[in-house]
């Protein structure tokens, strides 16, 4: 496929002016810059993240009234209910929230809606089976924001609420005794990115400072909120918020308390995603961990997941893990079928010209529609909906690409819908059968106000252009302060600045290219994994994409660049 480059200009003033006052390289400098950090003091945060640099928990709206709450229910013994979405951001954070007020001898349950029969965030129903169970305060993670209607009823029945949610806020909020969204716009909670699960320890700090003023752990040891990051790093992943600022600082110690943590979920939730000791890094949690998480809200239940992480025993956790593993097989099959249909689908209606792609079958699987939205929406470089259909009413999941706004393109098209909710990226949304064509329609034209034609060629973002003399160990080195990689901290991409010589084209293995660049007198070895059906194409100069790093064989270390690119077809 032909990608449009998209090469990162840096003001050069700017870039010197970094490189001095953090005394670095201006590469390095650059590529702050490139991730929207120019103040000194945010690049020494960024290179050196530590727990230390996490935000002032009370200053995020409603956290004091929230912990106000809590505590007169832990003191008047009061049940409480966690009300979490079913994906992995949801299950993590009702997991975190559940064991910890259980910790401190709350009366504490769970509830995890199944999306097949009763869809996201609250629903009348389960309120009202919740407060029969005499439930007197009911707080929502990673939901909630949006449910006005259901939270007036829970009010009704005697039910307080507090919205621990970081989800686009609505017209109208919903009356809850206390709402936790960082997204408000009277919130001056400093970092707007955080997960739910991010949002819900934010508030778990905020308790235990609270409870420490109060003397609570005279008697006894204060818990240590470090053993819940590896929850927080899970939720956060796999929600593919920005990995900067306090999400970064979140994960990069989450995935510590991932790789030794001792909890019997987790222990199993590794074995059966085929992961040994060791390190983890996002791509594992992104691929491995988190889809057999996820696999329970989809075709399943979403209540195993926080069973899992909820467990005591291994041997019970092995048991959920391996159910969940087969879930997730399952899932694999569903989503294989859906992708091959909805790609015909775009042949057969001509869809290939429109800038947006609405497409509905009454077979869908609304569990996995959402995955095959994102594939499509990455592979097409469309906005993307898919919807399963289920009598008169569809339920759809969408996903976005750089450049469009979903949660504020779906408002434009309201009137059609019969609910959203979602964020810049992803969403979810219910429609009646019969609005179908009109709301296709109406996203096909907001989708073309708000882009440019060039926007909807599928692109690759580098950081720089790059005389290959400036890849060094030492840069190497800076480099490794760089992960975990994500969502707005990608894996730094560079770009020669122009064509190079290059010879002993080769494929190795079964269908990686191998190949040498020189430039100034020097060699390069050059690696493409699963790139060898280029090498045919490829003349006797080039100009490639590539992330460089030092490749380990039998105890050598040497240099190597990782292909990622290669402009064929088009000139400097």
């Amino acid at each position: 496929m032909n990608l449009r480059w998209e090469i990162f200009r840096c003001p050069p003033e700017l870039r010197l002016q970094l490189s001095k006052k953090l005394d670095i390289p201006p590469l390095i400098a650059q590529l702050l810059i490139k991730r929207g950090i120019v103040d000194p003091r945010e690049g020494e945060r960024f290179l050196t993240p530590s727990l230390n640099h996490l935000y002032d928990p009370f200053l995020m709206k409603d956290v004091d009234r929230g912990v106000e709450r809590i505590i007169k229910a832990i003191k008047e013994r009061e049940k409480i209910l966690i009300y979490g979405d079913y994906d992995v951001d949801g299950v993590t954070a009702c997991a975190l929230l559940v064991d910890f007020l259980r910790s401190l001898g709350a009366y504490t349950s769970y509830y995890i809606p199944h999306r097949l029969k009763e869809g996201y965030g609250l629903n009348p129903e389960a309120v009202k089976r919740i407060a029969a169970q005499g439930v007197r305060l009911l707080i929502c993670v990673d939901c909630g924001i949006s449910d006005q209607e259901e939270i007036m009823l829970a009010r009704e029945l005697g039910m307080d609420t507090i919205v621990i949610d970081h989800h686009e806020i609505p017209t109208q909020l919903p009356p809850a005794h206390a709402i936790l969204d960082p997204l408000q716009s009277d919130c001056p909670f400093p970092f707007k990115g955080l997960a739910g699960v991010g949002v819900t320890f934010n508030f778990v700090v905020a308790l235990r400072s609270r409870l420490r003023d109060l003397g609570f752990w005279q008697d006894c040891s204060e818990p240590n909120l470090r053993r819940y990051l590896d929850l927080v790093a899970l939720g956060t992943i796999a929600d593919i918020v920005p990995l900067v600022d306090m999400n970064r600082i979140l994960v990069k110690y989450g995935l510590r308390e991932l790789e030794n943590s001792t909890k019997p979920g987790i222990l199993a939730l590794k074995e059966v995603s085929g992961m040994g000791e060791g390190e983890v890094s996002t791509g594992q949690v992104a691929f491995r961990l988190a889809p057999r998480l996820n696999a329970g809200g989809r075709v399943a239940s979403g209540q195993m997941g926080v069973e899992l992480l909820l467990a005591k025993e291994l041997a019970q956790a092995k048991r959920i893990a391996e159910e969940l593993d087969g879930a997730n097989r399952e899932r694999q099959t569903i989503e294989e079928k859906i992708y091959k249909e909805a790609k015909e689908l775009i042949q057969q209606e001509g869809l290939m010209h429109r800038s947006g792609l609405v497409l509905s079958c009454d077979d869908w699987h609304p569990g996995v529609i959402g995955i095959v939205a994102s594939k499509i929406a990455e592979e097409l470089w469309r906005p993307t909906v898919l919807i399963a259909l289920d009598g008169e009413q569809g339920k759809g999941s969408a996903r976005s690409i750089v450049g469009f706004h979903l949660y504020e393109g779906l408002k434009e098209c309201g009137k059609y819908l019969l609910g959203f909710g979602g964020h810049k990226y992803a969403a979810g949304l219910r429609i009646s059968r019969e609005k179908i064509r009109e709301f296709s329609e109406v996203f096909e034209q907001v989708v073309k106000s708000k882009v440019r034609a060039q926007d909807l060629t599928p692109a690759i973002f580098i950081d720089a252009e790059v005389d290959l003399r400036e890849i060094t160990p030492e840069l190497l080195n800076y480099l490794s302060l760089f992960p975990p990689y994500g969502a707005a901290n990608p894996k730094p991409l560079f770009c020669t600045k122009g064509r190079l010589p290059v010879h002993d084209i080769r494929t190795v293995g079964e269908s990686s290219l191998k190949f040498k660049m020189r430039e100034a007198g020097v060699a390069y070895e050059i690696i493409g994994f699963g790139m060898g059906s280029l090498a045919p194409q490829l003349g006797e100069e080039l100009r490639i994409a590539f992330y460089p790093q030092m490749n380990d064989w039998e105890g050598l270390k040497k240099l190597q660049l990782e292909l990622r690119a290669v402009d064929i077809d088009q000139k400097d």
